[in-house]
């Protein structure tokens, strides 16, 4: 994070993604700054900045030594590598945030973007794109598991015919294929598990096996199937985070999966591209989701 002067001494702008250093020089001349408001403007500028570069700093140091720890090394190794106590170690591995939470986001004041598909209701008395109950439902809980790694979450509706920036860090979408043609064009790129579409519906495709995951709902059970992986942005530059159920109420089972496997997926994935495929039960009354499982290996795409 560094800030840069203009005309008069003052600083015009904060840049950098992680937080450069401020320098003495920098620091005096926000310290000279005449106007009080202008100076705490910048100096908490600066202080947000670097709080947030502390935040994602933590959570990659505290990834690495897990890792080191997989790997065999002790909590005094670990210390005398990075020239502190046993018992400092100790901390850094039980505190600041989760390795599991890039995931999600990551970088200085990520903040999480969650996309979600709407459709048009045949009924004329409705004229504006509407939002699946279940939807949302996923995103409320969602939200709150973002909350739980302390990143704040943002929520946008795809409206038809489903055009949505992918090229953007830190994004969620939640949206059958149906609902979008450019969805559909990127699934069609997964070698391993696909949707597809009958007579009976639509319905999930193992490639590899060639087994059929056919949703519960539609025999009239309390059940259904999502997709759950990373498809690739159209600008090449990484990935977002794809959630489909065959019906709306699969991605409430993928969200419930992922409160309660989240280590064990990014372990197995980290933010690689792969898919595979949700089971989940919910409740008849209530529409929430009681159980899901994952049925179907990691594919990973990126080898």
């Amino acid at each position: 994070m560094s800030s840069s002067l203009g005309k008069g001494g003052c600083a015009t702008g904060v840049s950098g993604r992680y937080g450069d250093p401020v320098n003495d020089e920098e620091l005096k001349a926000l310290c000279d700054l005449p106007d009080p408001e202008v100076r705490a403007v910048r100096a908490h500028e600066l202080v947000g900045g670097h709080q947030a570069a502390v935040v994602e700093l933590s959570r990659i140091r505290r990834e690495a030594l897990e890792e080191l720890v997989t790997q065999g090394q002790t909590q005094p190794q670990l210390g005398k590598l990075l020239g502190v106590t046993r018992a400092r170690v100790g901390q850094i591995l039980n505190s600041g945030p989760r390795s599991e939470r890039a995931f999600f986001a990551s970088g200085a004041g990520a903040a999480l973007t969650v996309a979600f598909g709407a459709k048009r209701e045949a009924d004329k008395q409705i004229p504006a794109p509407v939002v699946a109950q279940e939807d949302f439902h996923a995103y409320e809980h969602l939200a709150a598991l973002a909350r739980s790694f302390g990143l704040e979450t943002r929520y946008e509706v795809i409206h038809p015919p489903g055009f949505v920036d992918l090229n953007r860090d830190n994004l969620v979408v939640i949206c059958g294929p149906r609902l979008s043609p450019l969805i559909a064009q990127l699934l069609a790129s997964d070698p391993n598990i696909v949707f597809q579409k009958d007579a009976q519906g639509w319905y999930l495709t193992d490639r590899g096996t060639g087994q059929e995951f056919r949703s519960p709902m539609d025999h009239n059970q309390c059940g259904d199937f999502a997709y759950l992986g990373r498809l690739p942005r159209l600008d090449g530059k990484g990935t977002f985070l794809y959630i489909a159920g065959i019906h709306a109420v699969g991605a409430a089972g993928v969200i419930h999966f992922l409160t309660e496997n989240l280590p064990e997926v990014y372990k197995e994935n980290r933010n690689k591209r792969f898919s595979t495929v949700i089971r989940c039960v919910y409740d008849a009354a209530t529409r929430e989701i009681t159980e899901s499982r994952r049925v179907a290996p990691y594919y990973r795409t990126d080898g």
